[in-house]
């Protein structure tokens, strides 16, 4: 192992350099955005269950609204996902009974159309966030696309945007991030083409969107794993395409466990540091091909921990309306990573101005449903944590850490050669007018306490502790249920005087936060 270097003759196991004069970005707000997409329960029983008791007149579950109202997500990206490539969205506006049930090509299951754009928007309303669509460029094209615009962003006064008027809704909802697709690279998806022909479609959707809307963003479809063989080509030629109809580019990333290697699982945040360099490479060379001075960002807008529910079995829903799919459970451990995950994406601001936690609710979610109630799974508390705590500007950290070698086995792409990763892992960011500071700790280290010393420069001293809280417990497989709804969730954490020079004791397999007020 490396040997992290002493303080005052004092060997930490690791030195943090906390600078607040060196900065990465100012935090995109929308980096800790959540989806809704119709599949399994997501929709119907989760955000949506009308007659049941716990459901206020419109359908929507109150319990669940509760639980994500105190988050404050910034966005919500809709209605997919996969079902989006096969959704014409006229199916779900209307007079609910006169509304079509269709068969759902991504799930094989029967959508019942009960829920759609408007009650989305109204959900969205109730909840406190902004709406982030999606447009079917699958089996759909451009116009439909902007016809779905007109709906949802023009003043009354043409046909399409009279309709939603005349479904109760007469001002414009003001959508102002539109997906163009959703992975028209995978093999899976309804309408798959080439990247050629995808990014022909992208640029003619999104001329036509923003030329009706000048104000909204688009996302163009990137590669939907960098798995494919077509990575990072793919994104190569849409971007060359639609560069000046698209601010960004998509990126979707599931974390996978299928050998049971911790010490290996932990260490993926790093590949996604490395995923996300490639991308910085990536759209730098494409902007200088252009001399354009136009940017384009990255949208992580789906990542997760998913590796459980992926059998044939977990996604077909058996023509049924609303099954059980995807229904992952998570434990402490799919927790300290996804923790390691919001590091990484903070780490990136510069970058990654959008990001969607997949998803929000029963499918592959934070919050599960019963008949009953609403319980809190473990990924919940890092993605509330860095909601709640993490704004401002993220700082540029400089952490000496001691480190572990891992095994290859199961890493994507390149990552896999690399043989060491830091046993911290460490961001923070800073709340000018707030006067606060955030501190993310990582401690990926299985059986021992990490001490890490934490110096701050920049004429910003820590004054007093607000918040310090930690996720941990001895069994990294241990998972909450709605018969023992507290058996993975924070703790209060003893922090160390407010001052210049802070030493933290991280407990073994822990994530940590660390809010301070400064002066």
């Amino acid at each position: 192992m490396n040997t992290a270097q002493s303080i005052d003759d004092t060997a930490y196991k690791a030195q943090v350099d906390l600078h607040t004069e060196h900065r990465v970005a100012a935090i995109d707000e929308r980096i800790f955005s959540g989806f809704l997409e119709h599949m399994g329960r997501a929709v119907y029983e989760g955000v949506f269950d009308p007659g049941s008791p716990l459901s206020d007149e419109r359908g929507f579950r109150r319990d669940v609204i509760d639980a994500l109202a105190p988050l404050r997500m910034p966005m919500v990206r809709y209605p997919g996902g996969n079902f989006v490539s096969n959704y014409d969205w006229r199916d779900g506006v209307g007079p609910s009974d006169r509304r079509p049930r269709r068969p759902d090509f991504a799930w094989r299951s029967i959508e019942t159309n009960q829920f759609g754009t408007d009650e989305f928007m109204s959900w969205c309303h109730e909840l406190g966030t902004d709406p982030m669509v999606a447009v079917n460029l699958g089996t759909a094209g451009p116009q439909q696309a902007a016809e779905l615009l007109e709906y949802c962003n023009l003043p009354t006064g043409t046909s399409i945007a009279d309709e939603r008027a005349a479904n109760g809704h007469p001002e414009p909802y003001g959508v102002k991030l539109w997906c163009l697709g959703n992975e028209m690279d995978g093999p899976w998806q309804a309408g798959r083409v080439s990247a050629a022909t995808y990014a022909e479609r992208a640029s003619a959707a999104g001329a036509l969107m923003k030329g009706l809307d000048p104000t909204i963003e688009t996302v163009g479809c990137g590669s939907s794993t960098n798995w494919l063989p077509t990575y990072p080509e793919w994104d190569r030629i849409v971007l060359e395409e639609c560069w000046n109809h698209i601010d960004y580019i998509s990126a979707h990333h599931y974390s996978r466990n299928d050998d049971d290697d911790t010490p290996s699982f932990l260490s993926q945040g790093v590949e996604l540091d490395a995923i996300i360099t490639q991308y910085r490479g990536l759209l730098d060379h494409v902007s200088a091909l252009k001399r354009s001075f136009h940017r384009v960002h990255v949208s992580f807008d789906e990542w997760n921990v998913w590796y459980r529910a992926r059998s044939g079995q977990a996604t077909n829903g058996q023509r049924q309306a609303a099954p059980r799919l995807l229904e992952e459970v998570y434990n402490l451990e799919d927790a300290l990573l996804v923790g390691g995950l919001i590091n990484t994406l903070l780490r990136n601001s510069d970058r990654v101005r959008v990001a969607c936690l997949a998803q929000l609710v029963n499918v592959i979610a934070p919050l599960v449903t019963n008949r009953t109630t609403v319980l809190r799974q473990s990924i919940y508390f890092p993605y509330a944590w860095a909601l709640r705590y993490a704004r401002g500007q993220s700082l540029d950290v400089r952490v000496e850490s001691e480190t572990y070698p891992i095994s290859t086995a199961g890493l994507q792409a390149d990552f896999a050669r690399t043989a060491q990763v830091p046993f911290v892992d460490i961001v923070a960011t800073q709340d000018g007018p707030a006067k606060q500071l955030c501190v993310l700790m990582l401690n990926r280290d299985l059986d021992g306490e990490r001490e890490v010393a934490l110096e701050w420069g920049g004429g910003v001293r820590p004054s007093s502790v607000l918040a310090c809280e930690t996720l941990t417990g001895p069994d990294l497989k241990a998972f909450n249920t709605f018969e023992q709804p507290r058996r993975v969730e924070p703790q209060r954490l003893d922090a160390p005087a407010a001052s210049e020079r802070m030493v933290f004791k991280l407990p073994a397999r822990s994530y940590t936060v660390a809010q301070l007020a400064v002066h």
